[in-house]
């Protein structure tokens, strides 16, 4: 079993390391669902961890159907974490329709070589999942991060059960979203997955009352180390 925490900061990314996971996925901006890290944040956490490292590409929130200025963004940032040695990248490129773009991805992923990819959880916006993993495995991602179409991972078990048992190892179902200590066993009892993704985030309030005084989420060590106990 191997765990990935999505961290949201350098900080969080060490706090993942002590806890005892054996990769992240590198982001800023958890509270919107995670976009691509400064520059700064992915040089320091390869020069401060020893796990794998990958980084999400993201340039935007609101959904995965990029410009082509966004996406010249996305392949400078790959261009980026290659130059420096991270392990890989997570991203995913929709069309209009909300369906896989075969051309744009496979020009990332060819980019992105010799590092590994993810996609990412754009693939719970397809209608026909079972199409979109083979096209998925088609154009050499090395794995899918999905909740199973649902909110939850918890709540798309069934058929994260049913894509585990189609991929046949050819590609690594990865589920995340809502996975924690407390339901994580029975989680990979049914669906028979080998890889988790959690953020085992905690809330940070501020300690100061200012106009920017916002919470925040950071990673939990303790948590890390509860899921590592049941994995």
């Amino acid at each position: 079993m191997l765990l990935e925490i999505c961290a949201s900061s350098l900080q969080s990314a060490i706090n993942a390391q002590k806890g005892g996971a054996k990769r992240i996925e590198l982001c800023c901006n958890l509270e919107q669902g995670g976009l691509t890290p400064s520059y700064g944040t992915i040089k320091l956490a390869r020069a401060t961890l020893s796990i794998e490292i990958f980084v999400l590409i993201r340039p935007r929130v609101g959904g995965f159907n990029y410009t082509e200025l966004e996406l010249a963004q996305m392949r400078a940032d790959i261009l980026f974490c290659k130059s420096i040695g991270i392990d890989g990248i997570v991203f995913g490129v929709l069309d209009e329709q909300n369906e896989i773009d075969m051309d744009r991805n496979e020009q990332l992923v060819k980019l992105a070589t010799p590092m590994k990819t993810t996609f990412h959880r754009a693939f719970d916006c397809l209608k026909n999942p079972t199409q979109g993993l083979e096209q998925i495995i088609d154009l050499g991602f090395d794995r899918i991060l999905t909740s199973g179409l649902e909110p939850t991972a918890i709540e798309g078990k069934f058929l994260l059960k049913e894509l585990i048992e189609q991929a046949q190892n050819r590609i690594t179902i990865l589920p995340g979203s809502g996975l924690n200590s407390q339901n994580v066993s029975d989680f990979i009892v049914f669906t028979k997955t080998k890889e988790i993704h959690a953020s085992a985030k905690k809330t940070i309030l501020p300690t100061t009352n200012s106009l920017f005084s916002t919470p925040y989420f950071e990673t939990d060590v303790k948590e890390v180390q509860r899921l590592i106990a049941n994995l």
